[in-house]
């Protein structure tokens, strides 16, 4: 088996999937890139076996076959190569001979045939939605996943369907977010969890425009399609939490603060704070807002204040600095609003403005004031 292949092209199509492969995996075989030609089309697959993606580019070849290629020696070789036609000779015995303009590489391939055996796409649904506000969707919940595989079914974003749009949720107990889009209409009512890792890999596969993207799910998996790319993956079986319940109907204070400002000193104070609770207390009174931070254990204190606008009650709260950065990271508006209760309730950020066929909400639990 012979084919001819742009060295650069190949490189470039090849890096949106190599994120799939894992260092350290049980199977070797899951270490190696799928290769498959059918008539001058190359389709390359990687997996990990919850995960799998796939491309699918044109190259020159005057016969079909398939054969698995280690994945790092190949990426190696591609990235360390100027632009070039590829020769790949493939031999009886998987024996890979890559011929460039001024060298020739061997590599020892291995029997597709112990390949895993893709998921197959039967008794899906499926809906459209453009490939910005999948990746908008992914970047504003992804940050809010718990680590916690005790809790698996916050390990993932949690993914509402119906008619009236799309709604996604992140939480891991000490935050949520929840992302609207009502400008995406789903076949029926349905929701159902995404494991993180195959999100990050759609997040740097997918382009930030407005692309049609395909969408479709059956009980246990997920199917996107982008163009030449595919990505299947498990779905996480487990009971999302009811997060309805956990949004406040009703905070009555509100306060509004330019984004950067408030970002910018919380990172300045957080520097003083705690480093296993990331504690800073917030003091609104009038127009202005306090912000301060101390660790006991290394007479370490910061504080800053900056202005604000304030509809409430004088009041102190502590939150986890990191948390609240990583919020305000999220949120695209000059200013924000943060509304609140009592010190011991959730507090809600907001962007000032909501783009058009978007809602976006962000919950923090606040800290007990005397750690």
């Amino acid at each position: 088996m012979k084919f001819i292949v742009s060295s650069s092209a190949l490189l470039k199509q090849l890096q949106q999937i190599n994120g799939v492969i894992n260092a350290n995996t049980v199977l070797p075989i899951l270490e190696d890139f799928l290769f498959e030609i059918n008539k001058n089309k190359l389709t390359v697959v990687a997996t990990d076996l919850e995960t799998v993606m796939k491309i699918h580019m044109d190259i020159e070849a005057k016969d079909n076959g398939r054969v698995c290629i280690p994945a790092r020696i190949l990426m190696d070789t591609l990235k360390n190569l100027p632009d070039q036609p590829l020769t790949f000779n493939i031999d009886k015995n998987f024996g890979i001979e890559i011929t460039s303009d001024n060298g020739k590489y061997k590599v020892m391939g291995e029997n597709p045939d112990n390949f895993p055996k893709e998921p197959v796409a039967d008794d899906t649904t499926s809906f459209t939605t453009t490939s910005s506000a999948l990746v908008t969707a992914i970047n504003k919940t992804l940050f809010a996943v718990s680590n916690d595989d005790l809790r698996p079914a916050m390990t993932g974003v949690y993914f509402e369907l119906d008619k009236k749009g799309l709604t996604f949720v992140a939480t891991d107990a000490h935050r949520l977010v929840r992302y609207k889009r009502t400008d995406v209409s789903c076949p029926k009512s349905e929701s159902f969890i995404v494991p993180k890792k195959p999100l990050n890999l759609l997040k740097t596969a997918l382009p930030g425009n407005e692309d049609e993207i395909t969408v479709s799910y059956n009980s246990n998996h997920l199917f996107v399609i982008h163009g030449t790319t595919e990505l299947v993956c498990r779905l996480i079986d487990a009971r999302f939490p009811d997060y309805k319940v956990v949004i406040p109907a009703d905070n009555p204070y509100s306060m509004i603060a330019s984004r950067n400002e408030l970002a910018g000193a919380l990172r300045r104070v957080s520097v003083f704070s705690n480093k296993s609770t990331n504690q800073v207390v917030l003091s609104i009174n009038g127009s202005q807002l306090q912000l301060a931070a101390q660790d006991v254990d290394f007479s370490f204190e910061g504080n800053e204040r900056m202005k604000c606008q304030y509809d409430g009650e004088d009041m102190q709260i502590a939150f986890n600095a990191k948390f609240l950065v990583e919020m305000l990271n999220a949120v695209e508006t000059d200013e924000v609003k943060m509304e609140l209760s009592t010190a011991t309730k959730a507090g809600l950020i907001k962007p000032t403005e909501q783009n058009e066929g978007e809602d976006v909400l962000m919950l923090v639990m606040p800290l007990m004031l005397n750690q």
